[in-house]
């Protein structure tokens, strides 16, 4: 009985001790919240302005730096009977399987248009079901990059074009004959004739077709995008916590700037995999130069929450994920004893580097990059010619 009255006792002590910092704690807990709702709305106020008004971004010594703005005008704007001749041949021709040596892939097998032209495939599929090195890229936007391919090989879309169709991983065709094997198609004639006055187009006359089509791809408008052209609510205040956070204290506008939300650069963020299996010294493979090794293209995040895996190799499925390594600092690869005097040792960019962001600040981050993205802009598929 007395044991029991002790514990009587002590609960009730216990329970009052409860009440008392539960009262103690509210005034704290509703200061904080309305000290957090001051300083997001205070955020708000300060990106509602231009943005040659807004905080200065954080920007390390060196870097090319351009401010974020609404989604460009696809330049190849046009009514032009000639060039919507040009444009409308390029779009059968990139959704014609007939053009890959086994007739079975087109472009549109790895560039689809309802996955913002990308696969969503960790690595690309092509020719004989054979696997790729590298995760498919978006051509959305291929008319504003200055080089082509995750290294960098490629000047000109038609030059990638070209590339894409003879890799034999990807389309394995035969570029020599390319040209004698879409003339045999006489539902194609007509369009030939349209588009370029001949029946019989050459290769560089084919290529430069589908890299038109390409250069006319649209996409859709983001919120970040209607934000920016005045619909100040467009953008939730999580969604512009997370556009500070991009632009300051989280450092991703170091690379990825500018209405694209890339530099255009190759940079190296720890993941060459050197030595191993998988190694890819991506930009050192076309330019040979021993500072280059382990650099990719810097991708645009522009519907970066729908074209996942990420990454050149598409090692990460999870965007969460990245963003939490990227937070870590990313790869460092020690040299090891063998390593000390070896000139292709890749070295991780100086720009990566730990940010020690909370989970609710990479949220707001996750959140900021959703309001960068949209759903594909509709397509309609060609009917291909003389194609049952």
């Amino acid at each position: 009985m007395t044991l029991k009255l002790f514990q009587i006792v002590n609960y009730k002590k216990y329970s009052f001790r409860v009440r008392v910092c539960s009262i103690l704690l509210i005034p704290i807990l509703l200061g904080f919240i309305q000290q957090q709702d001051e300083d997001l709305a205070a955020l708000r106020r300060l990106y509602q302005q231009s943005s040659d008004k807004w905080p200065k971004a954080s920007i390390d010594s060196g870097i090319k730096f351009q401010e974020l703005g609404p989604l460009p005008q696809v330049p190849l704007q046009t009514n032009d009977p000639s060039s919507r001749a040009l444009i409308n041949l390029g779009k059968m021709l990139f959704f014609d399987p007939r053009l890959s040596g086994s007739m079975q892939i087109s472009c549109s097998s790895c560039h689809d248009p309802d996955m913002h032209w990308t696969d969503r495939r960790i690595r690309a599929i092509g020719h004989n079901h054979r696997q790729g090195a590298r995760n498919t890229p978006s051509v959305a936007f291929s008319w504003a990059n200055k080089r082509l391919f995750w290294d960098g090989r490629a000047g000109s879309l038609e030059e990638q074009t070209k590339g894409s169709l003879s890799n034999p991983k990807e389309m394995n065709t035969d570029l020599a004959t390319l040209p004698q094997k879409m003339h045999k198609i006489d539902a194609y004639k007509t369009y030939f004739m349209a588009a370029f006055g001949t029946h019989s187009p050459d290769l560089d006359q084919l290529v430069h077709a589908i890299a038109t089509f390409e250069r006319s791809i649209k996409t859709s408008r983001t919120a970040f995008d209607k934000f920016m052209l005045g619909d100040r609510l467009a953008l939730t205040d999580k969604q512009i916590h997370g556009l500070h956070l991009f632009r300051t204290k989280a450092r991703c506008i170091n690379c990825h700037s500018g209405p694209l939300f890339t530099d255009q650069e190759f940079h190296n963020i720890g993941f060459t995999l050197y030595g191993e299996q998988k190694e890819d010294m991506g930009l050192y493979n076309y330019s040979k130069r021993n500072e280059d090794v382990g650099k990719f293209k810097t991708p645009s995040l522009r519907n970066v929450t729908r074209t996942g895996p990420w990454l050149h190799n598409g090692m990460f499925q999870d965007l969460s994920g990245l963003i939490n390594t990227y937070n870590n600092g990313m790869p460092h690869p020690k040299r090891k004893e063998h390593q000390k005097d070896d000139p292709l040792f890749p070295e991780t960019s100086v720009h990566l580097k730990p940010l020690q962001l909370s989970v609710a600040e990479r949220d707001a981050i996750l959140a900021f990059l959703e309001s960068i993205s949209s759903l594909p802009y509709p397509v309609n598929r060609p009917i291909i010619p003389g194609l049952d």
